[in-house]
């Protein structure tokens, strides 16, 4: 079963998969196209995952993080809030 809980036992989760794709995905992209630098916390057996940015985000990582959370909505309206909550928090 995937951290997303949506497949049964022993099939691959597609909504682990997808969710997987995206935040790593964007925080590549904002490293490597947008040069940010950040520290990355995770945890591979929760699904945990946090960014803390060391500098305020430019124009083009704002829009990469907003498209990563657009994305992640329409996830949690496909598949339901059971499976997946999207929190983010601004400071």
């Amino acid at each position: 079963m995937g951290h997303a809980e949506y497949a049964k036992r022993g099939k691959p989760d597609i909504l682990c998969a997808a969710i997987s794709a995206l935040t790593i995905g964007t925080i590549n992209s904002l490293e490597q196209l947008a040069g940010e630098h950040m520290t990355v916390t995770e945890n591979a057996q929760t699904g945990f995952l946090k960014c803390d940015f060391e500098c305020d985000l430019q124009e083009k990582s704002v829009f990469l993080l907003d498209s990563m959370i657009f994305s992640l909505e329409n996830l949690s309206r496909e598949y339901g809030e059971k499976y997946l909550q999207v929190k983010y928090e601004e400071v």
